[in-house]
């Protein structure tokens, strides 16, 4: 069993990314597996390595701790074109806004890519295309923790942005395989992007990872917790509050990791999301 945390590094972590760490982190210790990190700065204009880095502290202050040296994705352009070439892709040179109004066609599944370019785009003066992959299903079945037998929408979905940055799809495939990663928990509102990247790595001989998303945490108006919410990272509030609150949030007693760990039953885990009240 290895498990993973792979944050992005836009910004400080926020209670709920640091609860999602540590779930990870209980979830691969529990069963005596590795614990890897990986740094998905893929995208270019929003990761920092300032960022990056204190969000490494955060993870070391809470408790966490990890195999080998956290991988970074800005290093990994090469394997990810290797894959893109082993796969059948075409260019898109489709905007956002053609793509959403594409989708609310009848019978379109909304947000869902259309097939546009597929059979040859348009070609547009002065604009890079994107590459997407010629999906040869609608759908892929995944086997999850929580949510038992899951079947997902798959479309053609890009894998490398028209601006040269790698599809966060693509990446987060070949590098859990990299990593060897066996074990991916993150929070269910990412549950439907799952058969999309199991059907990817299908495609590429890659082995399938267990998922586990788990329950999100939801602000005092119950919306999802952002950094917008005011204090909610582990630099606006103490760490001892941190630390107890998301022993707590998991159903168990403050203590430390090795104390967690102790009391850690996976099945018992609340299935509702959580609410953090700022406590100022």
């Amino acid at each position: 069993m290895i498990g993973r945390y792979a944050p992005s590094p836009s910004g400080d972590l926020h209670f709920g990314n640091l609860r999602t760490a540590l779930l990870s982190w209980l979830f691969a210790r529990h069963d005596g597996g590795g614990f890897v990190l990986r740094v998905e700065d893929v995208d270019t204009a929003r990761s920092s390595m300032a960022s990056a880095e204190r969000q490494l502290e955060d993870l070391a202050a809470i408790g966490l701790d990890w195999d080998g040296d956290p991988l970074y994705q800005s290093t990994r352009s090469d394997a990810y074109a290797a894959a893109l070439a082993s796969l059948d892709t075409y260019p898109c040179y489709c905007s956002r806004k053609e793509i959403l109004e594409a989708s609310r066609a009848p019978h379109a599944v909304p947000g869902s890519y259309p097939g546009t370019c597929r059979n040859g785009g348009t070609f547009k003066e002065g604009k890079a295309p994107s590459t997407r992959l010629r999906a040869t299903v609608s759908s892929f079945t995944v086997q999850d923790f929580f949510a038992g037998v899951y079947t997902g929408e798959v479309d053609d979905m890009i894998l490398r942005r028209g601006d040269g940055d790698w599809a966060y799809n693509l990446a987060v495939v070949v590098d859990d395989a990299f990593q060897g990663v066996t074990q991916v928990v993150r929070g269910d509102d990412l549950l439907s992007s799952a058969p999309r990247q199991a059907y990817l790595a299908s495609l590429l001989g890659l082995p399938p990872v267990e998922y586990v998303h788990v329950p999100l945490v939801l602000n005092a108006s119950g919306q999802r917790l952002a950094k917008r919410d005011g204090a909610v990272t582990l630099r606006d509030l103490p760490l001892d509050f941190v630390r107890d609150e998301l022993a707590r949030s998991i159903g168990l007693q403050p203590a430390s990791p090795a104390g967690l760990l102790e009391q850690f039953d996976p099945a018992a885990l609340p299935r509702e999301p959580v609410v953090f009240h700022d406590p100022r």
